[in-house]
């Protein structure tokens, strides 16, 4: 429960107040929202799995947008890189990486 509380006010510290309510009250990312809140509402009530199910799938909603840049992320790391650099993972981020912008 305090990491999610950590969570939305570390977003807010990193891009400010005006823009995470933008976002989390955008019409794109409303469903995303929703189901973040509310998983977070019955993890409160004392159902963690059933809190966490819901919370994930509102995560995965709502930044499925940072996706492509996340992709563009991992092929320049060092190390890492070369493993997302070889066609087979390259292709799967490829097809990704033309959706829309998160902010």
């Amino acid at each position: 429960m305090i990491a999610k509380i950590l969570f939305i006010s570390g977003v807010s510290l990193t891009i400010g107040v005006k823009s995470t309510m933008q976002f989390f009250t955008k019409r794109s990312n409303f469903k995303g929202s929703i189901s973040f809140g509310i998983g977070f509402l019955i993890l409160i009530m004392g159902w963690p799995i059933l809190g966490m199910i819901i919370e994930a799938y509102g995560f995965i909603v709502l930044f499925s947008g940072f996706w492509p840049t996340l992709a563009v992320f991992l092929q320049k790391i060092p190390i890492l890189g070369w493993l997302f650099q070889q066609p087979y993972v390259r292709s799967l981020l490829e097809r990704y990486r033309g959706r829309r912008v998160p902010v």
